[in-house]
């Protein structure tokens, strides 16, 4: 898929990446949800399939911050306050801790109702809006929620299908 560049491609990226997302995360064996087994976000270190999605709902429900910050007229901390560009490893840490407490199921389904807030977020800005004009940087604003939304979701689904074909025959059992 091309990097979107109008509200109805950048509305597509999130809605078949994550799709996607969502059709490997149901492959994914119930006993091995929580297992470190994933390479983490920072180096030399390991996550869960848990641990994936945690670090997925804690950027979607940044972005979603952002552009409620945006949208009242308030300063945005980029990434996040108390983080620069270059910890993000330690920003998915954090993130990995923010959602330790939430069942797997609940999780997946904050992680849904994020991206479907992400969605409607979307709808209610023009193509100008998103990609007329200098977000952060040199970014438009459609292309931070792209970088954050659409292309971590398919990352993932990289990470999870490379790791499921380790998944031993006996332990195929998905949720």
């Amino acid at each position: 898929m091309a990097i979107p560049q109008t509200k109805d491609e950048l509305t597509d990226a999130v809605t078949v990446n994550f799709d996607s997302l969502m059709r490997i995360v149901r492959k994914v064996p119930a006993d091995r949800i929580t297992e470190k087994s994933l390479d983490g976000h920072a180096k030399d270190t390991q996550m869960s399939v848990k641990d994936l999605l945690a670090y997925l709902t804690g950027w979607n429900e940044l972005v979603i911050k952002w552009l409620e910050k945006d949208r009242a007229g308030e300063p945005i901390d980029f990434p996040e306050t108390g983080f620069k560009w270059n910890e993000l490893g330690r920003l998915a840490q954090k993130f990995y801790r923010d959602y330790d407490a939430l069942t797997y199921e609940a999780l997946l389904l904050r992680l849904q109702a994020a991206k479907e807030t992400i969605i409607q977020q979307i709808s209610e800005r023009t193509n100008e809006a998103l990609y007329g004009a200098g977000w952060y940087d040199k970014w438009t604003m459609g292309r931070m929620i792209q970088f954050n939304t659409s292309s971590p979701y398919k990352n993932a689904c990289g990470r999870l299908s490379k790791w499921l074909k380790t998944v031993p025959a006996d332990k195929s059992q998905a949720m």
